[in-house]
């Protein structure tokens, strides 16, 4: 159901706890814990390189002002980071395709020279298409907030076409650049994701003797997600040498967990993940062990999962599409409160809005939207004394790839610390293309508050009722 529907008193009360659920200390407290995070330091650093080359190529050519553009091409390294590589290379094309077409669209929009009014409206019709897009296709990373975020800043650029054609170079640019840079690594360790998916399900398995037998099959939902991230490493890769040792390592954990739930044995479970600190090593292969010489039944490897299937399969979804009328309304009524309270920057609550609407469920967009306000109050404030000490184009330059890499080191801890960084780099790079005073980072902080309080609320009158992890 996607409206709130007044006849139904089930479907009002509901509306009325989650309403509720936004404003208990206990949701406030949630907002402030910290998640666990592995193998974020060299992701991080490919999309820090990927920005740095972008912008210091713009600055050394000449083209300061187009740069900030490349370099919001070059965060399509920021997706799918754990994906297996011939799956993550579709994966950052389709990115990187959205991308250009959202800059482009933006830039149409802003040499039309439309109303603020009538420009809001479109892009959170935008916003709603972008939240379909990237569902449908499972891009996980900064979100279709990044596709607006975009769409906007060409937006406030392009005053005639010929800016239309700069910016959409210039973004294809850093998308061709962020492309290479996420792939690197599949020439030195071409099985890295999947060795890493094998650690992981190593340490769930390792885990069993504390968790007892309710671990059992978050345990074998790891393993069985190690073997879909092997057989999608390519089908050579996955089925011969290295990859067929870790086939034969994942089917051992298997026989281990057997073994165990039988006769409480755990020393193969202990055998088992005594491997995972070598799968985590920057190897392109490891000896593991006599791991082949035991005797286990052969688990064939999954068929990969299809992009284009997936899409297919995802876009008949009812969820999928209620998720993105309610990210259009909520980005539009953010955006037109945000020019009824007379805001410099509308767009920015729009985004506000949207950003705190992709949350998993009700409870994960609140936690989302009291991070964003926090972390923006922290970050405008960051933000301000960084524009006020007048920074050069090469200081800002390496003050926006250190936040970025900080953004990206953050992302799976605490989303309101990796907002702390994201506010003054966007504040930043927006710089880049016209100047900015101090001021803007409370106007930011107004625009994401209105952003936050409007996506919370339509997410509240829309909440699914099957939707119950805010009752817990």
């Amino acid at each position: 159901m996607t409206a709130l529907d007044t006849s139904d008193p089930t479907r009002l009360e509901h509306a009325r706890t989650a309403l509720a659920h936004t404003v208990a200390p206990r949701t406030w407290r949630r907002a402030f814990d910290l998640g666990r995070a592995d193998a974020t330091i060299a992701p991080a650093l490919r999309v820090g390189l990927a920005t740095a080359v972008v912008l210091v190529a713009g600055g050394l050519l000449g083209y300061r002002e187009l740069a900030g553009f490349a370099a919001l091409g070059a965060l399509a390294s920021a997706f799918g980071r754990y994906e297996p590589y011939p799956r993550l290379a579709g994966k950052l094309t389709l990115v990187g395709a959205a991308l250009l077409v959202f800059v482009a669209f933006g830039g149409v929009l802003g040499a039309a020279a439309l109303p603020t009014a009538a420009l809001i409206g479109v892009l959170s019709l935008a916003a709603g298409v972008a939240a379909a897009y990237m569902n449908a296709f499972q891009l996980t990373g900064p979100g279709p907030v990044i596709l607006i975020f975009a769409a906007t800043g060409a937006a406030g650029y392009s005053s005639a076409s010929g800016d239309v054609v700069s910016v959409t170079v210039a973004a294809a640019a850093g998308v061709v650049v962020g492309w290479v840079a996420a792939m690197l690594p599949a020439l030195v360790l071409p099985l890295g994701p999947a060795r890493l998916a094998a650690a992981r399900a190593l340490v769930a398995v390792g885990g069993l003797e504390r968790a007892g037998t309710e671990g059992v099959p978050a345990a074998r939902a790891a393993l069985a997600r190690a073997r879909e991230v092997l057989a999608a490493s390519g089908r050579s890769r996955a089925r011969h040498g290295h990859g067929k040792d870790l086939a034969e390592l994942l089917d051992a954990a298997d026989e281990a967990i057997d073994v165990w739930t039988v006769d409480g044995d755990p020393v193969p479970l202990r055998d088992i993940a005594g491997h995972e600190k070598e799968l985590r090593k920057l190897k392109r292969a490891s000896v593991l062990g006599g791991v082949g010489d035991r005797p286990t039944r052969r688990t064939e490897l999954p068929a990969p999962t299809r992009l284009v299937r997936t899409a297919r399969a995802n876009l008949s979804s009812s969820a999928l599409r209620h998720t993105a009328v309610r990210v259009a309304l909520a980005s539009a009524g953010a955006g037109w409160v945000a020019v009824a309270c007379g805001l410099e920057h509308p767009l920015w609550a729009s985004m506000g809005a949207m950003a705190a609407l992709q949350g998993l469920n009700f409870t994960h967009t609140v936690q989302r939207g009291i991070q964003r306000l926090l972390g923006n109050v922290g970050g405008a404030a960051l933000a301000a004394v960084l524009v006020a000490a007048s920074l050069g184009y090469w200081q800002a330059v390496i003050a926006v790839v250190l936040l970025q890499i900080a953004a990206e080191l953050m992302v799976l801890v605490n989303y309101g610390i990796t907002t702390l960084a994201v506010t003054p780099m966007a504040l930043l790079l927006t710089g880049f293309t016209a100047p900015i005073s101090p001021e803007a980072g409370m106007t930011r902080i107004l625009d994401t508050l209105i952003g936050v309080v409007v996506g919370v609320a339509v997410a509240a009158v829309t909440v699914s009722r099957a939707d119950r992890h805010h009752l817990v």
